[in-house]
């Protein structure tokens, strides 16, 4: 594909509009090996033109001095512009694409293309035509607003697409879950229609995509749907990035060594405070059972000459009736 070729591809893909800097970055190594290209072809005339000119008679051959002061008064100012700019092959580049964007548009401003290329907030993107706008406006009212689809909606369509002709049990068995109403979802979007129906017990209706369903996702047939062995790859590809993120999060055998240690660490702590809770306990508790054992005493004495009391009291109401 020519420079111009990938310049009118780049405008045409991007949602906004494409700057010469951005192109420059993007194209820089094919425009690099135009030029030497060109550089190359350049030289190979000159060569032919010098040649010719020396082999004819009627032509005036320059002194080699001569060629060489004026080279090098022509090299001089290149040299001199060439340190004023801090990367010429850029500027190069953006002064070749800047060249051929000039006759891309005006490639674009013939009668025949319904389309222009134009510049736009210091960019360059396509956009029709003014005098096209009633066609594009009546053209725009035509279309369908795009199909908005849930996820059952694109799993019962994705069973459809791959197990075609296929009935509603069937797709209801692989998903796992009753598909009748997403099928009359799809059947309403004419995205799938009917086949004909199963030779089995039942007679079960069959279900099949639709050119719709090719036109939506812009497929030629159904034939270009991703393999399911492409599938199987991309499966295993995320499996292998899950993987390999569960393997990071595991714990090393030295790191499982280290927290075993700490936890056996942690355990003994804990029976240590036990063990100094207790002793604690039980010097708190002797003082309280020695002065226990001091009020029993008391108590006794306190008892006995309470007993004493009361017989010298019984004794002497005993004289007084006598």
């Amino acid at each position: 594909m020519s420079l111009k070729g990938k310049l009118e591809a780049i405008i045409y893909a991007a949602e906004e509009p494409v700057t010469v800097d951005q192109m420059a970055v993007l194209l820089r190594e094919i425009v690099v090996a135009e030029l030497a290209n060109e550089a190359s072809n350049a030289a190979i005339v000159a060569a032919d033109e010098l040649a010719e000119a020396e082999a004819s008679e009627n032509t005036e051959v320059v002194p080699a001095e001569a060629a060489a002061e004026a080279s090098a008064e022509v090299s001089a100012p290149e040299t001199s512009s060439k340190k004023k700019v801090k990367d010429p092959e850029l500027s190069a580049v953006k002064a070749k694409l800047r060249i051929v964007l000039a006759e891309l548009v005006a490639d674009y401003q013939t009668d025949v293309r319904g389309i222009e290329i134009r510049q736009i907030a210091g960019g360059y993107r396509m956009t029709t035509k003014p005098e096209h706008h009633d066609v594009v406006v009546n053209f725009a009212k035509s279309l369908k607003p795009p199909i908005r689809l849930s996820l059952q909606a694109l799993e019962t369509l994705a069973v459809v697409a791959y197990k075609q002709p296929v009935t509603a049990p069937e797709v209801s068995e692989i998903r796992g879950v009753d598909s009748s109403g997403v099928i009359a979802t799809l059947l309403d979007r004419k995205l799938v229609t009917t086949a004909g129906r199963k030779q089995v017990i039942g007679r079960p209706i069959l279900y099949k995509t639709t050119k719709e369903f090719l036109l939506r996702f812009g497929l030629k047939d159904v034939n270009e749907l991703p393999s399911m062995e492409e599938f199987e790859k991309l499966g295993d590809a995320g499996q292998g990035v899950l993987f390999e993120a569960e393997n990071a999060q595991r714990k090393t055998p030295e790191n499982e060594a280290e927290s075993v240690d700490d936890a056996m660490m942690a355990r003994e702590d804990e029976m240590v405070a036990e063990a100094s809770g207790d002793a604690n306990a039980s010097q708190e508790a002797e003082p309280a059972e020695q002065a226990a054992d001091n009020q029993e005493p008391a108590q006794g004495e306190e008892a006995k000459s309470e007993s004493t009391a009361d017989t010298s009291e019984v004794q002497g109401s005993t004289i007084e009736n006598s």
